[in-house]
């Protein structure tokens, strides 16, 4: 008996050893595959018409494909993650990407992070984690008929068709007219149509491994049906991120994606599985929620911005200088720099032309009455 369970415990050790090996893994060929894809699309727009203004040319272009194949492999990782370890422990992790993309876009493609955007996507970070490790556990599943069954609940049912739509809206109505100006359209149709493809990965990932355990899930048409979901949403994702990163800084696009997508799915997830949370969670989940939405609106709004630390201690100098200035205790040499800065200041706000005011000079000498 004692023995029994100690296998039991030591081969559920395992799998969730290669599960978690498997969503690291992921993170890594997902998060090089953001950088690969923009060198491609780069590569593509200097050729022909470039994928934000509805070109295709990245099609034939390597580079893109090396791209493509890195977040296959990735994605194929963190499918194959959820077969062996709980979603509470694979999804957390999918958040390295965004660092690996980070670093891989400031070496290779030259993109700069401020300091800003740093903190942002810290802070994106912390609170995608909070409200993942806070959600309750998911339901365990036995079979494909069972999680088909579960999303042909009425709230399920209510959530996909109003994804739909709005998936439908934004790509007719607002991608034509916002989509090349606000990062959140075009991620916002990856998010939605993640978060639906994720419930079927789910039921792929325990078809398959049913199947190799010996229970054939492959003669249930159910599972022909989660297939179909799949590749149709993964297809809309891969267009409109390449439009996405085509646009915008890959720094900011690979952030602001996976928190949009992780909120989406585990909203997804709650309303599938119907579980039940406490209120501890629920204000827990909250404080994560307002904690993403701060660093997705400073690394959104300060994107432009060249800032460092040696500019934020250049500015505390200067604010200690004009402190000293206005109490009357300034060095002379600070007293000699504010009145240049003044004098740099004055000839900014007015400036002179020397022939012009040569002659003013001399009209005004002219026009003086002689005593």
């Amino acid at each position: 008996m004692e023995d029994t369970e100690a296998t039991a415990s030591l081969s559920s050790s395992t799998e969730q050893l290669i599960g978690l090996s498997l969503a690291i893994s992921s993170s890594i060929f997902i998060g090089a595959s953001f950088i690969i894809k923009k060198r491609g699309l780069r590569i593509a727009a200097a050729q022909g018409l470039r994928a934000g203004a509805g070109g295709f040319s990245y099609l034939k272009e390597p580079v893109w494909w090396a791209g493509l194949l890195s977040m296959v492999v990735g994605e194929a990782a963190n499918f194959a993650a959820y077969a062996f370890a709980p979603a509470i422990l694979v999804t957390p992790l999918g958040a390295l990407s965004i660092i690996v993309s980070a670093v891989l876009a400031h070496i290779v493609l030259q993109e700069k992070l401020n300091m800003f955007g740093s903190l942002g996507c810290l802070l994106c970070i912390t609170g995608s984690l909070t409200i993942v490790l806070h959600a309750p556990p998911e339901r365990q599943l036995g079979s494909v008929i069972e999680v088909f069954q579960l999303a042909m609940q009425p709230a399920f049912l209510g959530y996909a068709v109003f994804s739909v739509c709005v998936i439908i809206f934004l790509i007719f109505y607002v991608a034509p007219q916002h989509g090349t100006t606000s990062i959140f359209v075009y991620l916002g149709i990856c998010s939605l149509a993640g978060s639906l493809s994720v419930m079927s990965c789910k039921a792929l990932g325990i078809a398959l491994k049913l199947t190799f355990q010996g229970d054939n899930q492959l003669l249930f048409g159910e599972t022909y049906v989660c297939i179909t979901v799949v590749v149709v949403c993964v297809m809309t994702q891969m267009n409109y991120l390449n439009k996405a990163l085509d646009l915008f800084n890959t720094a900011i696009v690979s952030p602001v994606y996976y928190v949009m997508f992780t909120l989406l799915t585990i909203l997804a997830s709650i309303i599938m599985f119907r579980d039940v949370q406490s209120v501890t969670q629920v204000m827990t989940e909250g404080c994560g929620f307002v904690t993403i939405v701060g660093g997705t609106f400073l690394l959104h709004a300060t994107k432009d911005l060249d800032v460092t630390m040696a500019d934020l201690n250049r500015l505390v100098k200067e604010k200690d200088s004009t402190l000293s200035i206005v109490g009357g205790v300034a060095h002379p040499s600070v007293r000699r720099g504010s009145m240049l800065a003044d004098d740099a200041a004055m000839s900014l706000l007015h400036p002179v032309d020397v022939e012009g005011a040569g002659e003013v000079q001399g009209n005004r000498k002219s026009h003086m009455p002689k005593r």
